[in-house]
C-alpha cells in the first residue's frame, strides 16, 4: 500500500529546463519559417509590380488608340484615372502604387519607346538585383 501512495504523489511533469529548450526549438523553427517565406513574399511583390506594369501599359495603348498620342510626363499617370470626351469612363480606378507603397515612374518617351513605366524595386532606387532590382515595361517586351 506504501508503494501506490508514493506513486500517486510522484507527477510526471515537464522541468523548467525541459520547456526551456522546447522554447528554443520553437524559435529556431520559427526563424526558419520566416527566412524562406521572406523570400517567397519578395518574389510576389515583384511578380505583382510586373502584373500592375502591364496593366498601366494597356492602359496606356488604350490612351493612344482614342487620342494618337501618350499621356506627356506633366500627365503623368493620373491622366489614365480621370474621363474625357474621347475615353468617357477612366482607363483606371486609380494611380497605382507599387508593392512598396511608392508611385510607378513614368517617362515619355522612354529609353527604348515612345513610353516606359517604371518600379524601382524594394530599395526605390534605381539598379540593384534580387529584391532591389528594377521592374520596367520594357523588360515586360522581351
Amino acid at each position: 500500500m506504501c508503494s501506490s501512495r508514493a506513486r500517486r504523489h510522484t507527477r510526471g511533469g515537464f522541468s523548467l529546463v525541459e520547456v526551456m529548450v522546447v522554447i528554443v526549438i520553437i524559435g529556431l523553427l520559427a526563424s526558419v519559417v520566416t527566412l524562406n517565406v521572406r523570400g517567397y513574399l519578395n518574389k510576389a511583390k515583384q511578380n505583382m509590380a510586373r502584373q500592375e506594369i502591364a496593366t498601366v501599359v494597356q492602359a496606356l495603348e488604350t490612351f493612344y488608340a482614342a487620342c494618337s498620342r501618350y499621356p506627356t510626363n506633366e500627365e503623368g499617370l493620373a491622366i489614365l484615372t480621370r474621363p474625357s470626351e474621347k475615353l468617357p469612363e477612366s482607363l483606371l480606378k486609380a494611380v497605382p502604387v507599387d508593392p512598396w507603397r511608392r508611385p510607378y515612374q513614368y517617362n515619355s518617351p522612354g529609353s527604348a519607346g515612345p513610353y516606359e513605366v517604371i518600379c524601382y524595386g524594394a530599395d526605390g532606387r534605381e539598379g540593384g538585383d534580387g529584391v532591389n532590382a528594377d521592374v520596367s515595361s520594357d523588360a515586360l517586351k522581351e
